[in-house]
């Protein structure tokens, strides 16, 4: 008999892992899971089943909870095929290549403090070469082609959530399991809705927002507008921290519609992320992804370039945008305010009244982003207080999840 065993994202959104067996042992997902340090490196670093003895991982999407514990499992033992849709192929290796540089560079500082405390040095959870090994395994099929693990029949269909996600299909002794990944919104500006799969017997489904009714993202933008021309009529900047892969193309893409259709003054607009120029570069090799409004901007250009913007990936470059006196925007990582560029440009303009900060994604608890979407006030950026004196103005309408 087939047997389906959860292991993460219960009563969490992390971690996600689900063990289908029935002759084979194939794992649906590899996530990270994500919280306090130290717990998370000890539920990360040890696997419930060997990782050896699993037939094959099947991949729903490139994001950190479902994929970015993959070098792990390799690194522990696991030999055979990560099989993804090739969209989520390429943002796999994007993402996991990322995920162990921060990793590299953050256990750098651990030890760094250890060293003075005269505690011996620490290890990543994984490292650059294991990320390489894990993406070496990326085996990519399309939607709706059906792929043999043994006796488990499995099929893609498009979930609509991110670039190359899908819902999963197992046709196993007789029986059909559906596992969803995450699901996309009807609405979504970029990618087509997700497609309904064959009638299942098993359906494991994510509930992230299951009970609750998110704003469309036809209002979503007709804020994000109001905000960016109030701020710019102010002579103010707007700080936008984005999610590199995902929110940032979306964000564009609405952009790009609400200066199309005038609704926006042009003015200079800048992604200010390496990764989510890398990501964007993918979004625009994986076209068979969009929906038919998206694909029609194909034939009139680039869905993701408009008048005045620019994509940044120096730091020199980015330091220049410091030295703008006129009205701007710009996007940048994190999305939660952690880290990353976003923070130059909040350290730069957060006591001007006349900007503005969009809070666009969600914000978890202990973030800087939550601090500041909470209202509070001052707040520490590097280490030194400052006094929130910038409009901030959440738009609560661009979640990818249905």
């Amino acid at each position: 008999m087939a047997t389906v065993t959860v292991f993460g994202a219960v009563r969490t959104v992390t971690g996600s892992m689900h063990l289908v067996e029935s002759g084979e042992r194939v794992l649906m997902d590899c996530g990270l899971f994500q919280g306090r340090r130290a717990e998370s490196f000890e539920i990360n670093s040890h696997f419930p089943f060997p990782p050896a003895s699993l037939s094959a991982v099947v991949l729903s999407h490139a994001h950190l909870d479902h994929c970015g514990n993959l070098p792990t499992l390799v690194q522990q033992g696991f030999r055979n095929a990560i099989y993804c849709t090739p969209a989520t192929r390429d943002l796999t290796a994007l993402i996991l290549r990322d995920s162990a540089k921060i990793q590299a560079q953050d256990i750098r500082f651990v030890n760094k403090i250890r060293a003075q405390h005269g505690q011996p040095p620490t290890q990543p959870l994984y490292t650059e070469d294991d990320a390489e090994r894990a993406i070496s395994h990326l085996t990519t099929v399309p939607y709706r082609q059906a792929f043999q693990i043994g006796g488990m029949r499995c099929t893609f269909y498009d979930a609509g959530h991110i670039l190359g996600s899908a819902v999963t299909v197992v046709e196993v002794e007789g029986r059909t399991l559906v596992f969803s990944g995450d699901l996309g919104r009807p609405d979504a500006p970029i990618l087509r809705p997700a497609e309904v799969p064959p009638a299942g017997d098993v359906v494991l489904m994510e509930s992230t927002y299951g009970d609750r009714t998110h704003d469309t993202i036809a209002h979503g933008e007709q804020m994000l507008g109001t905000a960016v021309a109030q701020a710019i009529a102010r002579g103010g900047k707007v700080l936008v921290p984005a999610f590199a892969v995902g929110r940032t193309q979306d964000l564009t893409y609405s952009l790009h519609r609400l200066q199309d259709a005038g609704g926006i003054p042009v003015v200079p607009t800048f992604v200010d992320s390496p990764m989510a120029v890398d990501a964007t570069e993918i979004f625009r090799a994986h076209p068979e992804c969009f929906n038919d409004q998206t694909r029609s901007y194909l034939g009139q250009g680039d869905p993701f370039g408009f008048k005045q913007l620019r994509y940044v990936r120096s730091a020199q470059e980015s330091q220049q945008l410091n030295d703008l006196t006129d009205p701007f925007i710009v996007m940048a990582t994190s999305g939660m305010c952690e880290s990353g560029r976003i923070l130059h440009h909040l350290r730069h303009h957060i006591e001007d009244p006349q900007s503005t900060l969009l809070i666009v994604s969600f914000q978890a608890a202990n973030t800087l982003g939550r601090r500041l979407a909470d209202g509070v006030s001052p707040v520490n950026i590097f280490g030194e207080p400052h006094q929130v004196r910038l409009q901030v103005q959440k738009i609560e309408a661009f979640s990818a999840h249905g």
